[in-house]
């Protein structure tokens, strides 16, 4: 995202399968970068009943979304223009 955006280097987008699985994930992702890392997100936006829930880490900010919301949102095909690092599916 560097190349692309002054707002973060890197955007990391995932999907959950239904809102519980979602909020598993998020629930996860905060748990272990605060473990891990001693980073806890800046600021969290939505949630999993919305269908997407944004972690702000600065650097790093996480989209995790419904796979509905994910289409809607499309932020891979908004930021094409950014080298993607990792493809997982």
């Amino acid at each position: 995202m560097r190349r692309v955006s002054p707002v973060t280097d890197f955007f990391v987008i995932i999907s959950g399968g239904s809102d519980r699985q979602l909020k598993a994930i998020v629930d996860h992702i905060g748990e272990e970068t605060k473990k891990q890392h001693n980073v806890p997100p800046w600021r969290v936006e939505g949630g999993s009943d919305t269908g997407w829930v944004l972690l702000d880490y600065g650097d790093v900010v996480v989209h995790a979304f419904l796979p509905e919301r994910r289409a809607y949102y499309d932020l891979e095909g908004l930021w094409r223009e950014a080298p993607v690092m990792v493809r997982m599916q």
